[in-house]
């Protein structure tokens, strides 16, 4: 009896060790064992999704991150257009936001501080003075539970209790990736509280359209259907003011190399290091219409996106300083990343004027960004 047990067990060992090795290598490179592991007493792995044109996305349960971009570009190569790491110890050890998503509000709240239906709150401070993308313990640095609906969607969940990071009110949230047949990657994204409380979600991918983050993005051609933008005081927090973009270095109107302007003498360029603003939508809320485009002349790849969100910040990676090491050992420089960042306008829960940010018992947070990929 000993002997059948013992064989048993060896058995079941066996074929666990066997599935774990038949977990194949992902065409964009990434090998799923590096990112098994318990956090937060929650497993941790890789989740492929792939569509019919051979396009592939990699995400991973912490930050709900996506890890890759697989697409072809102008001659059919494939070419991996996010930043990120390719193991979960590198996520993990470095404070970075790539491909995560972000909340419980992305972006910026000044001080750290807003004040609802008459109570006072204070949020962890991790951008000083302010706290940024959800504060210390933000959605990026929590494990999401997954579901892989089939090949091409993956259900994300999360639930953040009240005073999470100072917020108030349990918060449930769900996070839907979906791959197309169109080569575009649809994120929706569900919230309901208990409690009357702020939200403000979004994805932060650094994309690199040439696939290779050893070049800057400078040459990249962007197009924003945006004629207001929200200038910013010496903390990066929006001043009030909704300004004309006409004539100034934040005019994509008509497009534009992301390089071809940055470093011009116009104060918020200045204070930001380059672009790292909000941009308001001609066309809010309407996920109908092409909300911003950018295009890599080298590979012809280009990403469009839509949402029915009324803003989106775009942010040119002026902080990536060389500090960094990702995929593929290339070390991550300054400006080998855009970002761009489909949402309501930073600290809104501090200005009024702002369309709002405020979700109550009973009513359901929906927001939608989509980008699709095609080759010029």
């Amino acid at each position: 009896m000993k002997h059948k047990l013992l064989f048993a067990t060896i058995f079941v060992i066996a074929a666990l060790g066997a599935c774990k090795e038949s977990k194949e290598i992902t065409r964009s490179g990434l090998d799923p064992a590096a990112f098994e592991k318990l956090i937060d007493g929650k497993p941790n792995q890789l989740y492929v999704l792939e569509n019919t044109n051979g396009m592939e996305v990699c995400v991973t349960n912490f930050g709900a991150r996506i890890v890759s971009i697989l697409v072809p570009d102008k001659n059919g190569e494939m070419r991996d257009v996010v930043l990120g790491f390719d193991n979960i110890d590198d996520f993990l050890s470095h404070k970075t936001d790539f491909g995560a998503a972000i909340g419980r509000y992305g972006n910026r709240i000044a001080d750290g501080k807003f004040t609802l239906d008459g109570v006072d709150y204070q949020l962890t401070i991790n951008n000083e003075p302010n706290s940024l993308h959800g504060g210390i313990t933000g959605f990026q640095y929590q494990m999401f539970d997954i579901e892989q609906v089939d090949a091409t969607t993956l259900a994300c969940t999360f639930f953040s209790p009240d005073g999470d990071n100072g917020y108030p009110g349990n918060l449930q949230v769900k996070v839907i990736y979906t791959l197309t047949d169109d080569n575009a990657i649809d994120i929706a994204y569900e919230a309901e509280t208990d409690q009357a409380t702020v939200i403000n979600l979004t994805n932060h991918s650094y994309f690199n359209l040439s696939g290779d983050p050893q070049q800057d993005v400078l040459d990249h051609v962007l197009y924003m259907n945006s004629d207001r933008y929200t200038p910013v005081n010496e903390f990066m927090i929006p001043t009030g003011e909704i300004v004309c973009v006409e004539n100034t270095p934040m005019d994509f109107r008509t497009p534009y190399a992301i390089g071809e302007r940055i470093d011009a003498d116009y104060g918020q360029l200045t204070l930001a290091g380059g672009y790292d603003h909000n941009w308001i939508f001609t066309a809010p809320s309407n996920i109908e219409v092409l909300a911003c485009q950018a295009t890599c002349p080298q590979t012809g790849i280009t990403l469009d996106v839509y949402t029915d969100e009324p803003a989106v910040q775009f942010y040119t990676g002026n902080f990536l300083d060389g500090t960094v090491t990702g995929k593929n050992a290339i070390v991550y420089n300054i400006r080998t990343g855009f970002c761009l960042e489909t949402q309501h306008y930073p600290d809104s829960p501090n200005q009024p004027e702002f369309p709002s940010t405020v979700l109550r018992p009973g009513e359901t947070y929906t927001s939608r960004c989509i980008y699709k990929f095609s080759v010029k």
